[in-house]
C-alpha cells in the first residue's frame, strides 16, 4: 500500500478514536465511530483475495447495523428526554438498545458469529488492529454510560461471552479463529465488572491489549496461521518460543503471570458485591479457555513437527524489522503481577 494512502487511514483510525473519546453529543461519537469504521476498511482489504473481501464485507454490514442501531437508540433518547448528552441516558428502552448495538460492534456473545470469520480472513497485522485498536471506541462509550446501563444484561453478555469464547476455541486449528475467541472471552469479563468497577474494565482492557498485541506479534514474526505451523519454532528459536509458551499461559490466567490479576480482581469484587454465582460460573468457565491455550503451549514447545514436512518451510533469515515493541509488550504480558496495588492505584 503507499505509504501517504497507509498514513491517512492510520490517521483517521487514530482521529476517529479520539473524537469518541472527547465527544459528549450524540451525533459526534457516531461520528467518531463511523470514522474509524471507514478508516479500517482499505486496509481490510488490501490483500486482494476472496477471503479477505468476505471478510471485509461481513465486517461492513455488521458495524453498518450496529451503527444504525445506536444512531436510533440516541435519537429516540433524544426525542424522549430532549437532551443528546451522552449522560442523559434516561430511558431504559435506549439504553438497553446501546448495550445491543456496542456489543455487536466488538463482538460480545450472543452477536459475537462475525468476529472469528472476519479475523480469518485478514493478515496478522489488520487482525492485530481489529483485536486490540477497534475496542478502545466503544470502551470508551461503556465506560462513560457504566452506571446507567443495566447490570443484569452486562452479566448475561460477560457470562454469555466467556462461555462461547471457551467452548468455540476447543475445536478450532488457525491460530487467528483462536485469538478471536480468546478475545470474546476476555471481552467478557470486562463487561460483567463493567458496572461495578470500571476501573477494573479499565486495567483489564489494558493488560488484554499489551498480551494480544504481544501474541500476534510473535505468530507475525513466524509467519504462522495455523497450529501445525508454529510446530517449528523450537528449532527456530528457542527463546521465542518461551516467550510464547509463557504469554499463552499468561493469556489463560495463570498465575504468577500478569494475566491471572485481572481475574483474581474481578472475582473478589463479584465476591464482594454477593455475585458468587456469576463469579463461580466465571471461574469453571476459563477452563474451557485455558485447555485450548495449553494445547497451544503443548504444540509450540513439546511437539517436533512431522518428518517429511508436508508444508512449505520459511527460510530462517535474519530478522530485519525491530522488536522493541514485542519486547515490551511481552515483558509487561509476564512481569506485572508484583505491581497489582500500583496498577489499582493508576486505574482508579
Amino acid at each position: 500500500m503507499n505509504p501517504l494512502v497507509l498514513t491517512i487511514l492510520l490517521s483517521s483510525l487514530g482521529l476517529g478514536t479520539t473524537i469518541t473519546f472527547i465527544g459528549s453529543h450524540w451525533l459526534f461519537i457516531w461520528m467518531g465511530l463511523e470514522i474509524n469504521t471507514m478508516a479500517i476498511i482499505p486496509l481490510m482489504i488490501q490483500q486482494q483475495h476472496p477471503r479477505a473481501v468476505e471478510a471485509t464485507t461481513k465486517y461492513f454490514l455488521t458495524q453498518a447495523t450496529a451503527s444504525a442501531l445506536l444512531l436510533f437508540a440516541g435519537t429516540t433518547n433524544a426525542w424522549i428526554t430532549g437532551q443528546w448528552n451522552i449522560t442523559e441516558m434516561m430511558n431504559p428502552v435506549s439504553a438497553t438498545l446501546i448495550t445491543t448495538a456496542l456489543a455487536l460492534k466488538i463482538g460480545l456473545a450472543p452477536m459475537h458469529f462475525w468476529l472469528p470469520e472476519v479475523l480469518r480472513g485478514l493478515n496478522l497485522i489488520t487482525g492485530l488492529i481489529l483485536s486490540t485498536w477497534q475496542k478502545l471506541a466503544p470502551f470508551a462509550i461503556l465506560l462513560q454510560l457504566n452506571h446507567l446501563l443495566n447490570p443484569h444484561l452486562l452479566t448475561l453478555f460477560g457470562i454469555l461471552s466467556i462461555i462461547v469464547g471457551g467452548w468455540g476455541g476447543l475445536n478450532q486449528t488457525q491460530l487467528r479463529k483462536i485469538l478471536a475467541y480468546s478475545s470474546i472471552a476476555h471481552l467478557g469479563w470486562m463487561i460483567v465488572i463493567l458496572h461495578y468497577a470500571p476501573n477494573l474494565t479499565i486495567l483489564n482492557l489494558m493488560l488484554y491489549i499489551t498480551m494480544t498485541t504481544s501474541m500476534f506479534l510473535l505468530f507475525n514474526m513466524f509467519n504462522s496461521t495455523k497450529i501445525i505451523s508454529i510446530a517449528l519454532l523450537t528449532t527456530k528459536s528457542p527463546l521465542l518460543t518461551t516467550i510464547t509458551l509463557t504469554t499463552l499461559l499468561s493469556l489463560g490466567g495463570l498465575p504468577p503471570l500478569t494475566g491471572f490479576m485481572p481475574k483474581w480482581l474481578i472475582l473478589q469484587e463479584l465476591t464482594k458485591q454477593n455475585l458468587t454465582i456469576p463469579a463461580t460460573i466465571m471461574a469453571l468457565t476459563t477452563l474451557l479457555s485455558l485447555f485450548f491455550y495449553l494445547r497451544l503451549c503443548y504444540t509450540t514447545t513439546l511437539t517436533l513437527s512431522p518428518n517429511p514436512i508436508t508444508y512449505m518451510s520459511t527460510w530462517r533469515t535474519k530478522p530485519t524489522q525491530s522488536n522493541l515493541i514485542l519486547v515490551l509488550t511481552a515483558s509487561i504480558s509476564l512481569l506485572l503481577l508484583p505491581l497489582t496495588p500500583c496498577m489499582l492505584t493508576l486505574t482508579s
